[in-house]
């Protein structure tokens, strides 16, 4: 009976394809995602990012996020849209490492009494690494530099530790 089961056992195991890990070339991640930078809201840490659909070309993967904020007071809502790309320098079967950035903006209507609207865009050029937890569940983290302007009235430059996100890729 034992020869029996090991020769059904080392069919199965013949008969089954590879097992793919993540990063597979084609496949559509849906998710959330946020840039490394925390804009300062009315006194209140805005994270500019939100929920994200990214594509993975298998050398590289590029997405967007849009993202919402209504902080405590009246008529005061933000809003961030941006997008990203990373060319994967190094992958492995659970992971990948990419080299590239994002660019968001966020977008401020101001409570009476303020200026009606305010407009920062954040550039962020940095390194990004996605773990694979399955073979379609990512999560990363990115690190860079953080170039920010608001209103093309002022530039600001500052390093930043660190933004994450999570993914479900379809294949």
């Amino acid at each position: 009976m034992s020869k029996t089961s090991l020769f059904a056992a080392v069919l199965v195991m013949a008969a089954s394809g590879l097992a793919h890990a993540g990063g597979q070339s084609g496949s559509l991640g849906v998710g959330a995602e946020f840039q490394i930078v925390n804009a300062n809201v009315f006194g209140i840490a805005v994270p500019v990012g939100g929920a994200s659909v990214n594509y993975d070309a298998g050398d590289f993967h590029a997405g967007g996020f849009f993202g919402f904020a209504d902080p405590d007071g009246p008529d005061n809502t933000a809003y961030s849209l941006g997008g990203r790309f990373y060319y994967h320098v190094h992958s492995t079967a659970m992971s990948d490492f990419g080299v590239g950035g994002s660019i968001g903006m966020l977008h401020l209507h101001n409570p009476p009494g303020m200026n009606n609207t305010d407009t920062f865009v954040f550039l962020e050029p940095g390194i990004q690494i996605r773990l694979f937890l399955a073979s379609n569940v990512a999560i990363s983290a990115s690190t860079g530099i953080v170039i920010g302007t608001a209103d093309a009235s002022g530039v600001g430059l500052t390093g930043q530790t660190f933004a994450g996100g999570i993914h479900y890729y379809f294949f």
